[in-house]
C-alpha cells in the first residue's frame, strides 16, 4: 500500500537494522520530530525483534500520522511489502511486513530497501541535491547501494537494480561472497572484510577505487555519496581523500576527476527520511 497526499501531515519513517531500529516523524520538507531508537535484538529471534519494531512505531504514532514508511536490509520485495530473508535478521523469512504494520496501526505502509531509501533522501535533500545522477553506497558490515536518476530511484527491469556491493572486482579471488560469487566488493572491502584482513588495510582502498572506477565508467554519476559505519570517525576524511585521488585512474571516463566523492549530509537519518518520503507517495 502507498500514500499520495499534498498535505504536510507527518509520516513515520522507520529504519530497521541488524543492531538498531530508528524512527522519526517526518514532514513534507524532510524535517524530523520525535525520536525512537531501540536495539533490534535480532539474536533473540523474530518475535522479539518484531516487537521492537512495533514499539518504535508506537512511540511516535499519533492521530495525525498519515502513513508509515519502513526501510530494511534486503533481500525484500518493495512492491509486495515482503521481507524475504535478510542475513542479519534471523527468522525474518517471507514476512509481509507492510501488510502486518498496516493492519496493526491502521494507516498505509510502504517497505523499501534501506540503501534505496537512503539514496533517495540524499539525492533530494542531502549531499546529492542538484545532481541528476546520484550513486549512494553504505560501507558497513556489508556494502549496499542505491541509484537515483532525475530524482527517482532506478530499480531496473525486475526491481533488482542497485546491488553494487555484488559487483565482482576479482573473479579469481578465493574469497567467496555470501551471494555465492567470488570476489564481490562486499566480500573484499566491507567492514567484515577489513576486520578480517586488518594487516593489509591499503589493499581495501585499492579495491574500493577499482570498484568505484567501474561505477563511474558505467553510470557517469554527477556525485558519489559514501556512508556506512566503516567510514565513521577519523577514517572517513583520509579514505575519501585517497579515493578521490585513485578513482580517476580506474575508469575510462575523462571527467572522473570532476565527480565529487562525499560523505552523506543526512547521516544516520537518511534511511528514515527516505522511507518516509516513499510512504508519502513521492516515489
Amino acid at each position: 500500500m502507498s500514500s499520495d497526499t499534498d498535505s504536510n501531515a507527518p509520516i513515520i519513517g522507520v529504519d530497521i537494522g541488524g543492531t538498531k531500529i530508528a524512527a522519526r516523524r517526518v514532514n513534507r520538507n524532510a524535517e524530523t520530530t520525535g525520536s525512537a531508537w531501540l536495539p533490534t535484538r535480532a539474536a533473540d529471534g523474530f518475535d522479539v525483534s518484531l516487537a521492537q519494531v512495533w514499539s518504535a512505531i508506537g512511540q511516535l504514532l499519533t492521530a495525525d500520522v498519515q502513513a508509515i514508511g519502513i526501510c530494511a536490509p534486503g533481500p525484500l520485495n518493495s512492491k509486495t511489502g515482503v521481507i524475504l530473508n535478510p542475513p542479519n535478521l534471523p527468522g525474518w523469512r517471507d514476512v509481509p511486513l507492510a501488510k502486518m504494520a498496516a493492519e496493526k496501526f491502521g494507516v498505509p505502509v510502504t517497505l523499501e530497501n534501506d540503501c534505496n531509501a537512503a539514496a533517495l533522501a540524499e539525492a533530494r535533500y542531502g549531499a546529492g541535491r542538484g545532481h541528476a545522477i546520484v550513486f549512494y553506497a553504505a560501507i558497513g558490515t556489508g556494502i549496499g547501494s542505491g541509484i537515483v536518476i532525475d530524482g527517482n530511484l532506478y530499480r531496473g527491469a525486475h526491481d533488482a537494480a542497485g546491488e553494487a556491493g555484488h559487483v565482482t572486482v576479482d573473479y579469481r579471488s578465493a574469497v567467496i561472497c555470501t551471494c555465492g560469487a567470488p570476489g564481490c566488493i562486499e566480500a573484499l572491502a566491507s567492514g567484515a572484510a577489513i576486520e578480517r584482513d586488518s594487516s593489509a588495510p591499503g589493499t581495501h582502498v585499492d579495491e574500493l577505487a577499482a570498484w568505484l572506477g567501474s561505477i563511474v565508467s558505467l553510470l557517469d554519476p554527477g556525485i558519489i555519496v559514501l556512508g556506512g559505519g566503516v567510514l565513521g570517525g577519523h577514517v572517513r576524511a583520509p579514505l575519501l581523500s585517497r579515493l578521490r585521488e585513485l578513482v580517476p585512474h580506474r575508469t575510462v571516463n575523462p571527467c572522473a576527476s570532476q565527480i565529487p566523492i562525499v560523505e552523506p549530509q543526512l547521516g544516520a537519518l537518511s534511511g528514515v527520511i527516505g522511507a518516509a518520503m516513499i510512504a508519502r507517495g513521492n516515489q
